[in-house]
């Protein structure tokens, strides 16, 4: 096998790069049949770090999304405006506010990564072979246990 300067396979290399590549066009692709029925990317954004790693502070959040404060004050409000987050006091501090999704929030993710996945089951099923799709799962498994730690 040709090895690069660094020492990595020229194979390892055009894999990484190939489905960093496939990947992003995938994740595109996926990101326009999630309709966000008006939210705005950081709306969208700061609903999903909430839904997946749950109730944040205000300032953590804008931290984490890597916005002013200012600017998650406005998003979160445009969020409770809409019922999609809900405010309650910190129990460890209460000058603090902690924002969660609520129950209306959770369903309109709920809702949107269930028609995510019915878009991209439906092209699986028009756009491969039982073959490829079995490939697929099998190349995934391979992918997974790079995510790993």
């Amino acid at each position: 096998m040709d090895e690069n300067v660094e020492g990595i396979s020229e194979s390892a290399v055009r894999a990484a790069s190939d489905v960093r590549v496939v990947f992003s066009r995938l994740r595109r692709r996926l990101r326009d049949t999630y309709d966000t029925e008006g939210l705005t990317p950081t709306q969208t954004s700061a609903l999903s770090r909430l839904s997946k790693e749950g109730p944040r502070s205000a300032s953590d959040l804008a931290a984490a999304e890597r916005v002013r404060p200012q600017s998650m004050a406005a998003t979160l409000a445009a969020l409770e405006e809409r019922a999609l987050i809900q405010r309650r006091p910190d129990p460890d501090d209460g000058r603090r506010q902690l924002v969660s999704v609520s129950g209306t929030g959770q369903a309109f993710l709920e809702d949107k990564r269930r028609a995510s996945e019915e878009w991209l089951a439906r092209s699986l099923q028009e756009r491969c072979t039982e073959a490829e799709r079995q490939t697929l799962i099998e190349a995934l498994a391979l992918l997974e246990r790079l995510a790993q730690p």
